[in-house]
């Protein structure tokens, strides 16, 4: 056993130097493996030729040794990179592909790789923090991290869905929509009244959104829940195009002038920072 453990140990330290080696002549030369470079040829060719190819014109096309070739595809069919339709129908791209690519588009959605930092904001803050989407015309939070210190008796997410007018989520995402699709979503969910604090009118609202767009945040002052403050910014891609928004919720008792003050400015450093990132992962 003992001989085993050395005789296994001895062959990691092998393939550490090995790979080392391998990666520095690698970066030295920018040497190319020349059957991953196969490889991938043999995808390029099955992808251009339509929805069917055999090795033989694979092979072909490449100018490949027909026992490579075959080699090659064999081992992509296994991987699931290709997909076998028969002997006389040849290979067409397996769904490996198209999972790779789903799991890369999956990582670009801003509630994946926000999550952390998203987080991290929470702590520093000490408060309740929350990221939230438009989908239609209902608001759904994505991601939800409660303060740990001086909990909140948050209200349901269901009713948050269709209180844009009421949230500050909602809000920092209303005030830059056009205003055809503004009328639209106050026109399928109402202007529902939560608080005596809550804007009841289209009115109020459209200009409670002019002032949103003036100072880059929104305002919740107890307007959905009575005894919480919630304080908003726009998370926007591109040209200005909202994808969504993130707010900071604390108790109304906590939020004097002063501290209102602060915290707006963080949040729309952190709504900056996050729509920055946002640009640079969806190029």
């Amino acid at each position: 056993m003992k001989l085993e453990n050395a005789i296994h140990n001895l062959s990691i330290e092998k393939t550490k130097t090995i790979a080392f080696e391998d990666d520095k002549r690698s970066n030295q030369k920018g040497r190319i493996i020349n059957s991953v470079d196969k490889s991938l040829k043999v995808l390029e060719t099955v992808a251009s030729a339509g929805p069917e190819i055999t090795v033989s014109q694979i092979s072909e096309l490449l100018g490949l040794n027909i026992s490579t070739c075959h080699h090659l595809v064999t081992t992509l069919v296994q991987k699931r990179f290709l997909t076998h339709l028969g002997r006389s129908r040849g290979y067409t791209l397996g769904p490996r592909l198209s999972e790779l690519l789903e799991i890369s588009e999956k990582e670009k959605e801003p509630q994946v790789f926000l999550a952390t930092e998203l987080r991290e904001l929470g702590k520093k803050l000490g408060h309740s923090i929350q990221y939230a989407e438009l989908k239609e015309t209902t608001l759904f939070t994505k991601l939800h991290f409660p303060t740990q210190k001086r909990k909140l008796n948050e209200p349901s997410e269901i009713e948050k869905m269709t209180a844009l007018h009421a949230t500050a989520t909602g809000k920092a995402i209303l005030a830059w929509i056009p205003d055809t699709e503004l009328v639209r979503i106050i026109s399928a969910n109402g202007i529902k009244k939560y608080t005596n604090n809550t804007i009841c009118s289209l009115s109020g609202l459209i200009e409670n959104l002019r002032l949103v767009r003036r100072r880059k945040f929104s305002l919740d002052d107890q307007e959905f829940s009575k005894g919480i403050v919630c304080i908003g910014a726009a998370i926007r891609q591109g040209a200005g195009a909202v994808i969504g928004s993130i707010s900071v919720s604390l108790h109304s008792e906590d939020a004097n002038k002063d501290y209102r003050s602060y915290l707006s400015k963080e949040i729309i450093a952190a709504a900056n920072l996050f729509s920055n990132k946002i640009r640079s992962v969806k190029r």
